[in-house]
């Protein structure tokens, strides 16, 4: 009862709800193209990523995500081009988001490096289960009914899109992307495409609007590749930092690299937790996990967070036809 009583208040009075959006990943130097399209085809391979992030084991209704990711690049007119596709499911509470996308790059050569300018577009559907909704009456201090709230299961769809820019060298990478750039905003309806009204609206009342919207986000991303002498090991330092204009949340990762095979190191995330991190690539496959200790008062509740990410590396021949390839920094 009290997780859903916690999640409904994400609906606010005015009828316009703000659930949690893009997923941090611990591991988000291994999905690149998740918050940055012009991550695509930064490798010489068709790279294959799936991410699921349990966050905050031990409490009902906490978010659980998945993310799935395929890139690689491509030849047109002489130039190099990167495409890509990413898809991201979220649970929390009682809300439900699944966001799918196509994405296209193109590179220049400028500066010393290789610059990418990349866009993508795609479908935003937001749902909110209405009809587990309950709201005790028993007492003093809540009210049975709400019209703030539907109580019946809802969904939309809307347009979403997202730009970026990346400039790489063989041994660092930063680039700026702004996701959801066009504000999207999701009208809720019933399964039937009606329009919905509270929960104490009577038959022929008039029906009030329910909508989500998914703020616009900048991230900022940089990552490194720093080989220790005289060492199978390379050390690879990682940022993300992102903010909605509102708030302002980061990730620093910080891995050691031993032989191009297996990783591990340390993440923090900003006023939230710290993390371990371990990794492996082997004959192309991938496979990363991440916990993440939480510093703060939601420790008590939860004993943290796990992120499992896995993939598949196919590599491509551009020896006779593009002169300019390079390796990606993220290489495992």
């Amino acid at each position: 009862m009290k997780r859903v009583i916690f999640f409904v208040m994400a609906l606010l009075a005015v009828g316009t709800a703000m659930a949690q959006g893009d997923a941090l990943l611990t591991n988000a130097w291994a999905v690149p193209t998740y918050y940055n399209p012009a991550a695509v085809g930064d490798t010489d391979a068709i790279r294959l990523r799936g991410a699921m992030r349990a966050q905050w084991v031990g409490i009902d209704g906490a978010p659980l995500t998945f993310v799935g990711a395929a890139d690689m690049p491509f030849m047109f007119l002489g130039k190099k081009w990167g495409v890509g596709a990413v898809v991201q499911s979220e649970k929390i509470g009682l809300f439900r988001n699944l966001t799918a996308d196509l994405q296209i790059a193109y590179k220049l050569k400028a500066l010393r490096g290789v610059w990418t300018f990349g866009l993508q577009a795609g479908l935003l559907n937001e749902q909110f289960r209405g009809s587990e909704v309950y709201i005790p009456d028993d007492d003093d201090y809540h009210q049975g009914t709400d019209d703030a709230i539907p109580m019946r299961d809802v969904g939309g769809n809307a347009l979403d899109l997202g730009i970026g820019v990346r400039y790489a060298r063989p041994r660092f990478s930063a680039g700026i992307s702004l996701l959801h750039a066009n504000n999207p905003t999701v009208t809720f309806q019933g399964e039937n495409g009606e329009a919905i009204g509270g929960s104490g609206s009577a038959e022929g009342a008039t029906a009030k609007k329910y909508q989500f919207s998914a703020q616009r986000m900048l991230y900022f991303d940089a990552a490194g590749n720093i080989p220790i002498k005289n060492t199978l090991f390379e050390v690879m330092p990682s940022l993300v930092v992102r903010t909605d204009f509102t708030f302002f949340d980061a990730q620093l990762t910080a891995r050691a690299l031993y032989n191009k095979l297996f990783s591990f190191g340390l993440g923090y995330r900003w006023d939230d937790a710290v993390s371990l991190l371990l990794g492996a690539e082997i004959k192309g496959i991938f496979i990363a996990y991440s916990y993440d200790y939480h510093l703060s008062h939601i420790s008590r509740a939860s004993s943290g967070s796990h992120e499992v990410v896995a993939g598949y590396r196919l590599k491509l021949d551009f020896s006779e036809k593009n002169r300019n390839r390079h390796k990606s920094i993220r290489l495992m």
